[in-house]
């Protein structure tokens, strides 16, 4: 059996496992799909183990710890207990608690990666909800909408636009300049999309009444934060001026993360515990294994397709990613196309992907991890969303912030 062939049959059943968790009598789940596929591609001699880790994109997988050190430190000091308080505070009618979901979760996802705001968030939803006797599904279905449209705009919103942003070059300034009205627009087209669908559940005129010891268990530490946000704030300035200093965006997050764990309150032990290192493994053996069979030779025919920088190419970077996104989730879909992208060579492409690829996340439960993330913490406290229920209002968020993706990409590109 020649290398090629036993790179495609690896290949095609660790994609099956990243998209059938549950398969009879095997116990798989993604990030072990992910691992085995590129264990296999070692051991059967695809790659050797020197050219595997020369394959995995280092500089994502920093950039990604580096921010999700930060994220921990902020959490543990309650952080994102304060944004709840305040959001309380903000909204007193049901329509202003959805803009207010819909606006942090978005501004939020932007800057500090949309699966780790909605893995804090989404309890904290669910709080506010109760406490206000409200049905709580219209706000997380906002949630997950936003925080995957707001974290379109920059570099660090999400996993895929770390890979884009640093095999692209594109400038953090630059990426969050093209990007901007793509994320701003699509948070309203959000708010009118929930509140259309969900038209029984709001009223300008009624009141919310929510618990005011609702978060008093929590504790909130204002001295230590203070040092947190700081380097925080720093580090999100630096991103934009880091070429000028001779620093890359994964070393500046290093740094910044370096810094929280010397000078914030809580122990580095236990931000580091905080980390998702199972993410980082998922990571780095998607690398491997696409790197693998992209050296046996199976992209080649890929690298053949050529991509204009007009409406059709843009188009169809937007088409690819609806269809793959919801078989493989985006950030799988991201790594496999990387080598198309590189072949391009376009800034406006590379755009188009990153939009594409993470707002084709709204589609279906299974097109994105934040919503696998928030359905998932839904159901543990008793509120069920179904696939159909978020496919019907899903779609339509997708299809009309790809027309207002497309059409702000061939203005401004």
């Amino acid at each position: 059996m020649s290398t090629a062939t036993i790179a495609l049959i690896i290949f095609v059943l660790t994609y099956i496992g990243i998209i059938f968790t549950k398969l009879p009598k095997v116990n798989v789940d993604r990030p072990s799909a992910a691992f085995m596929g590129a264990v296999a591609m070692m051991a059967f001699g695809v790659v050797s183990f020197q050219q595997a880790m020369s394959m995995i994109d280092f500089n994502t997988i920093c950039l990604l710890l580096g921010m999700m050190i930060v994220i921990s430190c902020l959490k543990l000091e309650g952080f994102f207990t304060l944004v709840a308080q305040r959001t309380i505070a903000l909204a007193n009618t049901k329509i202003k608690l959805l803009i207010v979901i819909v606006l942090v979760s978005g501004l939020c996802s932007a800057f500090m990666v949309n699966d780790a705001v909605v893995l804090l968030f989404t309890p904290v939803v669910i709080m506010i909800c109760r406490s206000a006797r409200l049905n709580p599904v219209p706000y997380l279905m906002a949630e997950i909408f936003s925080s995957n449209i707001g974290s379109v705009m920059t570099i660090t919103g999400n996993p895929q636009n770390m890979l884009i942003g640093i095999n692209s070059g594109i400038s953090y300034g630059s990426f969050l300049l093209h990007l901007l009205p793509v994320s701003a627009f699509g948070m309203i087209i959000t708010i009118v999309l929930v509140r259309a669908f969900y038209k029984s559940e709001f009223s300008y005129s009624n009141a919310l009444v929510i618990a005011p010891d609702a978060f008093q268990k929590e504790k909130i530490d204002f001295k230590d934060m203070k040092v947190s946000l700081t380097i925080f704030f720093l580090l999100v300035l630096s991103f934009f001026v880091g070429k000028l200093i001779g620093l890359s965006i994964p070393v500046l997050a290093l740094c910044g993360a370096g810094l929280m764990l010397v000078f914030s309150s809580p122990k580095p032990s236990s931000i580091i515990k905080e980390v998702d290192w199972v993410l980082l493994l998922f990571f780095a053996s998607l690398f491997i294994v696409v790197g693998a069979v992209q050296k046996a030779g199976l992209f080649s025919s890929l690298l053949n397709v050529h991509l204009q920088e007009n409406i059709e190419g843009v188009g169809a970077v937007h088409a690819l990613s609806l269809v793959l996104s919801q078989l493989v989730s985006n950030v799988p879909y991201t790594v496999l196309v990387l080598p198309l992208m590189h072949h391009a060579n376009s800034q406006m492409l590379w755009l188009a992907l990153a939009s594409s690829s993470t707002l084709a996340g709204n589609a279906t439960i299974m097109g994105a991890m934040a919503n696998l993330i928030v359905i998932g913490q839904a159901e543990k406290e008793g509120v069920k969303i179904g696939f159909w229920q978020f496919f019907k209002i899903g779609i339509l968020v997708t299809i009309l912030t790809f027309i207002l993706s497309i059409s702000v990409l061939m203005l401004i590109g």
